[in-house]
């Protein structure tokens, strides 16, 4: 038999958003808002520099790859305006929330479950692309990664499809 509990399990519940300003990330945050109870949101945005990028590219080439670096990044800018229209949304459904930036070093799947380890929190928040069949083949699944990888519950939204 079931018994109702008065009291939720955890009274301090965490959730990370894994937010790349797409729809299928805000639907994602909508979804959270929504259906789970957390006192503690963060917001995170995965970003690469542009020159680590620019240097992978010319490696690709086999030409010389220039130093990385960080100071004065369009990338960075353009991560922390994503970051904002998310912390910007999460407040418009209620919810009080940290942004964080996450500068990737390898994968975003990787760079969002070192951050939930980092942030301590209780569940992942991500949404899909709504790739399949041969298309899956070529392209990794960033949910399905942080799937296998996390150390924590994941909630994954599925993608409507409507904007694929």
């Amino acid at each position: 038999m079931l018994e109702h509990m008065n009291s939720p399990i955890n009274s301090t519940t965490s959730m990370l958003i894994a937010y790349d300003g797409t729809d299928r990330a805000a639907d994602a945050l909508r979804a959270a808002a929504s259906l789970l109870r957390a006192t503690n949101v963060e917001i995170i945005t995965a970003w690469e520099p542009a020159a680590r990028t620019n240097a992978r590219a010319a490696g690709f080439t086999g030409s010389h790859q220039p130093a990385v670096t960080t100071e004065n990044d369009s990338a960075y800018d353009y991560a922390e305006s994503i970051c904002r229209e998310g912390i910007e949304l999460a407040e418009s459904l209620g919810l009080s929330a940290q942004a964080h930036l996450v500068e990737q070093t390898s994968t975003v799947a990787q760079a969002i479950v070192e951050a939930a380890d980092e942030l301590n929190v209780d569940v992942i928040v991500a949404g899909t692309r709504g790739i399949s069949g041969v298309r899956s083949w070529f392209n990794s699944s960033t949910a399905e990664n942080v799937l296998q990888n996390a150390n924590c519950p994941v909630f994954v939204v599925p993608s409507s499809g409507e904007n694929e």
